[in-house]
């Protein structure tokens, strides 16, 4: 029912879109037309790194319903072991609790798999409660604290 690829240029209005709909997205990203060329620039940073993969989901009419992007991330710790790291994960507002974040999130998590990361890890706002919770379901435990410092 729903398609997973790597994401087009052409599909960054609509990432854009699915970001800034939320109450934090809102605050932090820029829907314009033409796009802010910032976004520009980071997917051609992305699209340039064999280490970063856009994805999106897209429905049968091959309009996008869903985005993240995936960090494949060497380390020397646990003998060298790769990570895979899921960030921006966005489902539409009316497909939220339909499923599809569910089979997005395991696709993204066999990508990992397949690249040779021995875990997956992502991060998620603490006040997103609800997005906690469906981390949680799909097997993801806070093991860790995560901290961040704006610069």
């Amino acid at each position: 029912m729903y398609n997973f690829r790597l994401a087009r240029q052409s599909d960054l209005a609509a990432i854009v879109r699915l970001l800034a709909d939320d109450d934090l997205g809102s605050a932090r990203e820029i829907v314009s037309d033409p796009i802010d060329a910032r976004y520009l620039s980071a997917f051609a940073a992305i699209e340039a790194d064999a280490n970063q993969m856009l994805a999106v989901a897209s429905d049968a009419d091959n309009q996008v319903v869903g985005c993240l992007q995936l960090s494949f991330i060497p380390g020397l710790s646990r003998t060298g072991m790769w990570r895979g790291q899921i960030e921006s994960v966005r489902i539409a507002r009316g497909l939220r609790g339909s499923g599809l974040g569910s089979e997005f999130i395991e696709w993204a998590i066999a990508q990992c798999a397949e690249r040779g990361c021995g875990l997956v890890q992502l991060t998620t706002d603490k006040t997103r409660g609800d997005s906690i919770r469906f981390y949680e379901k799909l097997g993801f435990v806070a093991s860790h604290e995560g901290l961040k410092r704006s610069l």
